[in-house]
């Protein structure tokens, strides 16, 4: 590690001052910025703590939506989320230890490609509430999301909420690498009043996406047989030593199918 200035605020205003400084980074859970000091990846000046401020801790329903703020960690999320398929992929990522320390809002602005809350966030047309030094935006989960480590996240700003809208049901479904834990492929499917919506995660080289071809069919008829004349493509998908292409697009009809099925169940 090298010397840094470490900032441990006492209220989300001061956190959002603190990041004003040059090279300033927040840091949540620490599951992405810390391996990323050690390995010199990052090295910022200043490290603001976001973890143990009570304004970013905590989920309620409102609103016929669940309001989860940044800093929640996916433990208590898994704990006490009202809508299972939000609690057991919450409780279903990494290990004890990551669950207890990595937190949603943290996910989020990191963007990893095979991270399961952007699957979450984006099947279920979620909203991200950011705060920052020109105040507070709402972000539509589908503007959020821009590709590999990519998101609408200006630098300074802090993600204070995650807005959920209950479905009338919901599932995820997804293929673990083992020992990471992180999706190969991951589908998370939502029905609603109005449509389908179904985003995947873990398998394109763009990061997480929305699979409307089997919104589409699933909207006329919410069933695993509805995705049956879907073919995906290989082209885009990522390659690497844990899967190639073509094995990753089979894994996303696969993990649809289930996700659907449960959620029909």
């Amino acid at each position: 590690m090298y010397s840094l200035e470490f900032v441990r605020p006492a209220s989300l205003a001061e956190a959002v001052a603190a990041l004003q400084a040059e090279d300033a980074l927040p840091l949540g859970g620490g599951q992405t910025l810390i391996p990323a000091l050690r390995q010199r990846l990052a090295m910022p000046a200043r490290v603001v703590a976001l973890a143990a401020l009570p304004e970013l801790v905590g989920l309620r329903v409102e609103g016929g939506e669940i309001r989860i703020r940044g800093a929640t960690p996916h433990a208590r999320i898994a704990a006490e989320a009202p809508l299972p398929a939000v609690a057991r992929l919450a409780g279903g990522i990494g290990d004890p230890a990551v669950r207890h320390r990595g937190t949603i809002g943290g996910s989020l602005a990191n963007n990893d490609p095979a991270a399961c809350w952007p699957a979450a966030v984006l099947g279920l047309g979620g909203v991200i509430r950011v705060r920052g030094p020109s105040g507070a935006r709402e972000i539509p989960a589908d503007a959020w999301f821009r590709g590999l480590f990519d998101t609408d996240l200006r630098a300074g700003e802090i993600v204070t909420e995650v807005r959920l809208p209950l479905p009338r049901a919901a599932a995820y479904a997804r293929f673990r690498q083992p020992a990471s834990r992180f999706a190969l492929a991951g589908v998370f499917v939502a029905r609603f009043e109005g449509g389908v919506r179904v985003a995947v995660t873990g398998a394109s080289a763009k990061g997480v996406y929305r699979w409307t071809e089997a919104e589409q069919l699933l909207a006329s008829d919410f069933s695993p047989a509805a995705l049956a004349p879907l073919c995906v493509s290989a082209e885009g998908m990522l390659a690497d030593v844990q899967a190639p292409a073509d094995y990753r697009a089979h894994l996303v009809k696969v993990m649809a199918g289930r996700a659907v099925a449960e959620a029909a169940g």
